[in-house]
């Protein structure tokens, strides 16, 4: 059985997971405000002592690879790509937006996932399973709240929204769909690592040391400077 750690970052959420094929070994996760720097590693190893699970053990590396918080990402990235290269193992990175997207299996229609990136932007993709496969409709993009909910408009198609930061848009998102638009619970909406997992098990792996996190956007530090280059 091939025993995986999954690693996410990419929010306030962090979450851990150790899973083998058929079954999840073990998973923390935490949302609260606090430094993943210093605590993902503290996680992993902790998560590994408590399952009694040696890094020889592990035969693959799964990790969020965003979008999300820049320095978050790269945190868990930074980690995976490490435990992966120093392990010699297979690393895999999957959209956090479909990890958040995976909590909504039982929902017959379209999914979408979304993270608030301020100025009334969001980070969002659609999915949808079928077959008890978790498919991606639209590719994660970072849209204007308002231009993103017009095109669900104009699907005509009930909408599960989900993920930690929905709230913040829950007046537009039912003014602009109203009946169409269901809501996650509030226990769906954390990302699971374990879920991370599972999702990972299936995808090819990629190289370590050219493995990038999907920012969707740049930094806005970077897009200044870019913008400061161009004058």
């Amino acid at each position: 059985m091939t025993k995986v750690l999954a690693i996410d970052t990419s929010t306030y959420v962090l979450g851990v997971a150790i899973v083998e094929e058929d079954k999840v070994i073990g998973e923390l996760v935490t949302n609260v405000k606090k430094n993943h720097s210093l605590r993902a590693m503290p996680a992993v190893e902790k998560l590994m002592q408590d399952c009694d699970v040696k890094p020889a053990d592990l035969e693959r590396i799964v990790v969020g690879k965003g979008p999300g918080s820049y320095t978050g990402v790269r945190i868990g990235v930074t980690l995976a790509k490490t435990l992966a290269w120093s392990l010699n193992i297979p690393l895999v990175g999957v959209s956090s937006l479909e990890l958040v997207a995976a909590n909504g299996r039982y929902f017959a229609g379209s999914i979408c996932a979304l993270q608030d990136a301020r100025r009334g932007q969001v980070y969002t993709g659609l999915y949808r399973y079928k077959g008890g496969e978790l498919t991606t409709e639209v590719e994660d993009v970072n849209i204007l709240m308002t231009d993103w909910l017009q095109a669900l408009k104009d699907r005509q198609e009930p909408v599960l929204f989900i993920g930690n930061d929905v709230h913040l848009h829950k007046e537009t998102i039912i003014e602009y769909l109203g009946e169409l638009a269901h809501f996650a619970q509030v226990s769906e909406h954390n990302p699971r690592p374990s879920e991370l997992a599972f999702l990972g098990l299936k995808r090819e792996a990629e190289d370590a040391h050219s493995f990038v996190p999907n920012y969707t956007r740049l930094a806005e530090a970077e897009a200044k400077w870019l913008e400061s280059k161009e004058k």
